[in-house]
């Protein structure tokens, strides 16, 4: 077990083999609580907790992974340049919806953490639940939150979005591809985004774009919205 822990690499191949099962399992099933990203998290937390594998030697090994994390957002930027006219048309009506769902979003969390009697703390870690990592990671610790909570509440909150989205868009009535993507991109990030990507450029689109848009306008607003407790 030494030898396999003092690898540089036992951690992303844990992850690897993890997500390729993940994958496997979504092809097979064809249903969205398959998600590949879920399935991986609970297999290498079974992994480490059955082989005794401590947390912090596995991410020490897994930690180049994370360098993937910027370029890959980065490549998110290429369906949108595909639907740049789609962007120009609709400026203003998309950035309205994605500042209305940032809004939305750490309102929800105010409310939730009064009615729940949340501390400040708990309350500006949660805050930035709905942006990609990078951002959330680097907000939750200028407003003194716990980032290690944030990250994992922002995996959870990109992958409940990725399983539930179009169940939530059939059900609001939401057909037009433009506000999909708006939606999906601006309530779960990244790994939402994947999944617009599976209903259309368009989606995939508008849904890249709002992760960026969201990111800034939640760092402006951060602050005032971490004041009010």
């Amino acid at each position: 077990m030494d030898l396999i822990t003092s690898s540089s690499f036992f951690g992303v191949a844990i992850s690897l083999s993890a997500y390729m099962v993940g994958l496997f399992m979504q092809k097979k099933f064809k249903k969205g609580i398959f998600n590949p990203l879920l399935i991986s998290i609970i297999l290498v937390i079974g992994a480490l907790a059955v082989t005794g594998i401590e947390y912090e030697s596995y991410n020490i090994s897994a930690k180049y992974l994370s360098y993937l994390l910027t370029p890959t957002t980065i490549c998110l930027a290429i369906p949108l340049y595909r639907r740049l006219e789609l962007l120009k048309k609709n400026l203003w009506a998309i950035l309205g919806g994605i500042a209305s769902g940032v809004v939305t979003s750490m309102g929800s969390v105010f409310l939730l953490s009064l009615c729940f009697g949340l501390d400040r703390q708990m309350y500006v870690t949660l805050l930035p639940k709905s942006i990609t990592t990078a951002i959330g990671m680097g907000i939750s610790e200028e407003l003194g939150g716990i980032v290690t909570i944030t990250v994992a509440v922002i995996i959870l909150t990109g992958v409940l979005g990725n399983i539930i989205a179009q169940a939530v868009l059939k059900l609001a009535g939401v057909t037009d591809p433009v506000a999909k993507g708006i939606a999906i991109g601006t309530a779960s990030h990244a790994i939402g985004t994947s999944r617009a990507m599976e209903m259309g450029e368009t989606e995939g689109a508008m849904s890249s774009l709002s992760i960026a848009v969201a990111g800034m306008i939640t760092v402006l607003a951060a602050s005032l919205f971490a004041g009010l407790m």
